[in-house]
């Protein structure tokens, strides 16, 4: 069975167009640039070689040299597309690169439709692959998530590469190349490769959005720290991180001093501002790889990869930091001093347990003078008792209101 190759390159056309419209709809709709960049791609892609289909040798040498210009800049769009989502500047230079080594081989030397086919492949699949390449880069995504953004270029690049091989090793001088088996295939690769890229794409802005939305329910807004689920969620992970490594770990909870007086002194805008500068306080006497969250409307908490010593020592560093401030406001200074709770375990103990633990020796804290660290002297022999404990005094504060 035979197919028409005009017909191919006019069907590919024409769905390149519908999807390129749909993209330029959709990026503005949800003002993603990226998408306008993909989408403009293909409309420019798709009217290039529709007008080549259309009219052909009648168009004129100069014509037609533009028009796979314009195609070659499709492609490089196309790349550059990539490098918007993730968040790069697009490369200028790169995207008239292809146009112009066409352009430039074409007045170099004159080219017969084979080689034309070949230069005009290899072109079209460097781009393919610098468009693997950038989403490759990205290590935000899992690999089995990642690979089908890899796959569909790589596959597109390979297609494109059998010209070259075939063309330029098996036939080189056969004029009826351009109109062999291997073009109508090529043909039907074009329809499969636009489609299946858009499929990547709208893959790729779905993640993106879950991303968002999960970071959204992960991070209090506030103070920009993990939330409870958040600090809840990476803890676990890095517990049983460090327990494969037969590490210790070592938690700590914050609890800011008299921060209803705070509150009702200076008004619950001054209120936020000291939660935010306290965040600010911990994140930056922490290191990078240690997680902090705000668990509470005062309670801050943290969990370091270390022993309790060393734990204590951070916590001292923090509350000395925080009571250094020296805040004021026109009514008066502002207390800014920390109680803290720090507890440590051997490899595997469960975050509830260190919790506890660190509650305890919170409690302690401040019932002995507030603005100290204490550690805790042992792990809790049952979470449940103080689970118990811990909302009995919840209800007892919420029944007789006292300053914390």
């Amino acid at each position: 069975m035979s197919f028409d190759t005009s017909t191919l390159y006019l069907f590919a056309t024409m769905v390149a167009g519908m999807l390129g419209a749909m993209l330029v709809m959709f990026g503005k709709q949800e003002n993603i640039p990226a998408l306008k960049w993909w989408g403009t791609a293909y409309l420019l892609g798709a009217s290039s070689v529709a007008i080549w289909t259309i009219g052909g040798v009648s168009l004129g040498e100069p014509l037609l040299l533009a028009l796979h210009a314009l195609g070659f800049v499709a492609c490089g769009m196309v790349w550059n597309a990539s490098r918007v989502f993730l968040g790069r500047k697009p490369n200028l230079p790169g995207l008239l690169f292809g146009a112009i080594v066409w352009v430039g081989a074409a007045l170099a030397v004159p080219l017969n439709p084979a080689t034309r086919l070949i230069v005009g492949a290899a072109i079209v699949a460097i781009y393919a692959g610098l468009t693997a390449s950038e989403l490759w880069s990205e290590r935000r995504r899992t690999m089995h998530k990642r690979w089908p953004t890899i796959a569909v270029p790589v596959m597109h690049g390979c297609v494109l590469a059998l010209p070259i091989v075939l063309g330029s090793l098996l036939r080189p001088h056969d004029e009826t190349f351009t109109s062999s088996i291997w073009v109508t295939a090529f043909s039907i690769e074009l329809v499969l490769y636009a489609i299946g890229t858009v499929f990547v794409i709208f893959m790729l802005v779905s993640d993106r959005a879950v991303t968002v939305h999960k970071t959204a329910a992960s991070v209090d807004p506030l103070s920009g720290m993990l939330n409870r689920r958040g600090f809840t969620e990476a803890c676990d992970r890095v517990i049983e991180r460090e327990a494969a490594a037969g590490r210790p770990v070592t938690v700590m909870i914050f609890d800011i001093d008299h921060f209803k007086s705070i509150n009702d002194r200076f008004g619950h805008p001054a209120g936020d501002e000291i939660l935010k500068l306290f965040s600010t306080v911990v994140i930056s006497n922490l290191r990078i790889n240690d997680l902090s969250g705000r668990i509470g409307g005062e309670e801050f908490a943290a969990l370091l990869a270390c022993p309790l010593e060393e734990g204590v020592i951070v916590a001292e560093r923090v509350r000395e930091a925080f009571e250094a401030s020296n805040i004021a406001c026109e009514e008066g200074p502002v207390d800014t001093t920390v109680s803290i709770g720090v507890a440590g375990g051997p490899a595997g103990t469960d975050l509830d347990v260190l919790l506890a633990a660190a509650d305890t020796a919170l409690y302690q804290a401040k019932r002995t003078g507030r603005n100290r660290v204490e550690a805790a002297e042992e792990l809790p022999l049952s979470l449940e008792k103080w689970r118990r404990k811990t909302a009995g005094r919840a209800a007892s504060q919420r029944q007789v209101p006292a300053a914390t």
